[in-house]
């Protein structure tokens, strides 16, 4: 991967307590690697706390406040999954705003695992093809959306990917999508 194929862009990942830690840093290290700037956006004050599969992981430091944040200064976004970070999400008028804005812009968007919840109220799932953690086939179902059981879906801007199993497919394809959006959003 070249280190300088997402130069010049800007990438918010959208988290709260609770997000599956290794769903944020491995793709936020592949991001930083192909040379995006990364920052982490929540609705937590200073730091938010990764979620380790059975138990609380690591601290994180916040780089910007959700509520300080404008979707207008990124140029793609990035949903990790975990259970209890996109069940949080949803429910925050904030956070939904600022995935809308991505939705609606067709800026492209990288959701794994659970993340793709917070699409469902954020109006991104109707119409679209995408995966997710099985459990959440139904929710996805019922909002509209085709859910496949793939490694990575890619529709129209759109990643996803089911589990941490499927992050090196899932990174490789969210690099592609977001440096092809260069020509589209600088122009």
């Amino acid at each position: 991967m070249s280190s300088t194929r997402l130069q010049g862009k800007r990438v918010a990942i959208l988290v709260a307590n609770g997000f599956e830690q290794v769903e944020l840093v491995e793709p936020r290290k592949a991001l930083d690697a192909a040379g995006a700037e990364t920052v982490l956006v929540s609705p937590e004050k200073k730091r938010v706390r990764g979620w380790k599969f059975t138990d609380w992981g690591d601290e994180f430091p916040v780089d910007l406040e959700l509520s300080a944040a404008r979707p207008a200064d990124f140029d793609a976004l990035l949903l990790p999954g975990g259970v209890i970070n996109p069940d949080t999400l949803r429910l925050d008028e904030h956070a939904i705003k600022f995935i809308r804005h991505f939705v609606a812009a067709d800026k492209p968007i990288a959701a794994i695992c659970h993340g793709p919840w917070t699409l469902i109220e954020a109006g991104g799932a109707r119409g679209r093809k995408l995966t997710s953690w099985p459990s959440i086939r139904s929710d996805l179902r019922n909002a509209g959306a085709n859910w496949v059981d793939e490694e990575v879906v890619l529709d129209r801007g759109l990643v996803t990917s089911r589990k941490p199993g499927d992050i090196p497919a899932f990174n490789r394809t969210m690099i592609d999508v977001f440096a092809a959006e260069r020509a589209t959003h600088a122009a």
